[in-house]
């Protein structure tokens, strides 16, 4: 009889995430609960020449098949268990042959060199060129496009590697060609294409809602857009080479994985595979409906509540996620991007090209780093966490009357890779005033919570303006590397003054991805109903309630917006003397 009833015993749920950012690839596998069951990582090869930061997709795809083996292996899950996959990556644009087979976009004319990352600026002259353009378009990425994105580093290819841009079949965001190859079925996803590629998603609204999930023709291209800025052949073959077909995060890919594609990740042909999303954007996706149980009352009001929350994934960079019914044109914040990340929301991203990058340099460059590793690894903690505790001691030491009040003296503009929101300057510098020629570990303890404050004034920036544009933003949602920095996420609490609730699971990055295989493998009807089952919440970090500690910080972040308004006024004396 045992033997019968075990038979019978259904099969549990496991859903795969990939997440690939800037340095690794990172695989997780989760329950039907959202629980994390285990996670693995594997570095990528990154190139580094000035504004140029390149990778090689061959190389990121054999670090994702390493992860995802691993990962199994430590989560104790066989492939045929795994009931659904998903992928997120970085917004990096991967340049790909007739074949599949990768081309250069590297000045080196290494073939291996085939994705220009994220954080590349070699397109700032290009990104100006278009945006003096006055597309339509523009309007719905704050008016005007970063170098960050897509048009600019194609206008940059066909410029300067005209061979280049002759040979290559596709053009894709990482995340895409992710799921192209796992699966063959080259469908872009509404969040690369709208949030990075100038694709009008909302030429969608009256066809299908979220839950009518299927792929579409694409409709949403401004053929004049891409004709005017000089990339008209982009347009021939119906967008065949940037994409013919679109269609919501989670959605079936193909028939699942590909034998081979199987294969190489140790699963089962067939599991099957949803649409993917921007790192970011799965971090949104899981964190959003982390929140504390509020009762029926807020239940009601579910497609509300969701409206006055803002998601920030804080890594190397930071992006600050919110959603709107309505469509809020915010100047200098990317958005409104219509479905991008929750299917029938307008989205709203705001963000910082370098927040945890900023904090590295800050502490490498400094005269006290080797000294700090060395303390750190002594004590078998981070230097994040020895900074903490030396601040900590100050307090005391320097009768300081709050932790934060420690940076009197000190103020950091927080812009050392530009400013992407709300401001929208690429030409923006990072400043650090209040610099002596003290070289202690002290005072690069001063200086690192000076940085950390300076970052969260930019966050503070970008809500305030966000909110003075129509949205109802009270609460915050941290996930990401830096959000398991306490010092990070109670200075942030303090300087916007509103709760900031951490997840039950802290990656929320993978298990975002997650989600879109449990979407996929029809588990839920809806991306919004596998949010709502795997998303939980974990801590909440309260504002402190010392009102000395907002009329500090009140008049820092004046000196925070004072700091900028000198350095317009600076660039404008430079540029009238070499005139």
């Amino acid at each position: 009889m045992s033997t019968a009833a075990a038979t019978t015993t259904p099969r549990r749920s496991i859903f795969l995430g990939v997440d690939v950012g800037t340095g690794s690839a990172r695989a997780g596998l989760f329950d039907e609960s959202g629980k994390l069951l285990g996670s693995a990582s594997s570095p990528i090869q990154i190139w580094k020449e000035g504004d140029c930061v390149e990778q090689s997709s061959t190389d990121i795809w054999h670090a994702i098949c390493a992860a995802v083996k691993s990962a199994c292996s430590l989560a104790n899950v066989s492939g045929d268990e795994v009931t659904g996959m998903g992928f997120a990556a970085t917004c990096s644009l991967v340049a790909v042959d007739a074949d599949g087979s990768p081309v250069t976009v590297s000045w080196s004319g290494d073939s291996r060199r085939n994705v220009i990352v994220w954080m590349d600026h070699r397109a700032v002259k290009q990104a100006e060129n278009i945006n003096s353009s006055n597309s339509p378009v523009l309007q719905y990425c704050g008016g005007a496009l970063s170098p960050e994105m897509e048009p600019p580093k194609l206008l940059w290819v066909k410029e300067n590697l005209p061979e280049s841009w002759s040979m290559v079949f596709r053009w894709m965001d990482l995340s895409d060609w992710l799921s192209y190859r796992a699966t063959g079925d080259d469908t872009r996803s509404l969040c690369t294409t709208v949030c990075k590629w100038t694709y009008l998603g909302h030429a969608h609204m009256q066809q299908m809602n979220g839950k009518d999930s299927r792929i579409m023709e694409t409709c949403g291209w401004d053929d004049d857009f891409w004709e005017e800025i000089g990339l008209g052949d982009l347009v021939d073959g119906h967008h065949a080479k940037i994409g013919r077909s679109v269609a919501f995060p989670g959605h079936p890919l193909g028939s699942g994985l590909t034998p081979t594609a199987a294969q190489e990740l140790g699963l089962v042909a067939g599991t099957p595979v949803g649409t993917s999303l921007i790192d970011a954007h799965a971090g949104g996706v899981g964190i959003m409906e982390s929140v504390p149980e509020l009762g029926s009352e807020a239940k009601e009001n579910d497609n509300e509540a969701i409206c006055h929350r803002m998601a920030l994934i804080c890594g190397t960079s930071t992006c600050h996620m919110a959603v709107s019914r309505n469509k809020l044109f915010i100047p200098g914040v990317w958005g409104p991007f219509w479905s991008a990340m929750i299917p029938e929301y307008w989205l709203t991203e705001g963000g910082q090209s370098a927040t945890g990058a900023l904090l590295d340099y800050i502490i490498e460059n400094h005269a006290a780093s080797p000294r700090l590793a060395n303390r750190a690894a002594s004590l078998k903690i981070s230097m994040f966490e020895l900074l903490s505790n030396t601040i900590k001691t100050m307090i005391d030491e320097l009768k300081s009357p709050f932790l934060a009040a420690l940076t009197e003296h000190i103020h950091v503009l927080p812009d050392f890779h530009g400013n992407r929101s709300p401001i929208a300057d690429p030409k923006s510098k990072g400043i650090v005033f209040g610099l002596t020629l003290e070289t202690s570990e002290r005072q690069l303890a001063l200086l690192y919570l000076a940085t950390v404050q300076g970052i969260a004034y930019g966050t503070r920036h970008i809500v305030e303006h966000c909110n003075t544009h129509g949205h109802k933003i009270d609460t915050l949602l941290a996930c990401g590397g830096l959000s398991k920095n306490s010092l990070y996420i109670q200075e942030h609490a303090d300087i916007l003054g509103c709760p900031i609730v951490l997840p039950r699971e802290s990656e929320s990055v993978l298990l975002g991805a997650a989600i879109l295989g449990a979407v996929a493998s029809k588990k839920y009807s809806s991306l919004t109903e596998a949010m709502k089952a795997l998303n939980a919440a974990g801590q909440v970090i309260h504002p402190s309630k010392n009102p000395k500690v907002k009329k500090y910080h009140d008049a820092k972040y004046r000196i925070f917006h004072e700091l900028y308004e000198q350095q317009l006024s600076q660039r404008s004396i430079m540029a009238q003397a070499l005139e």
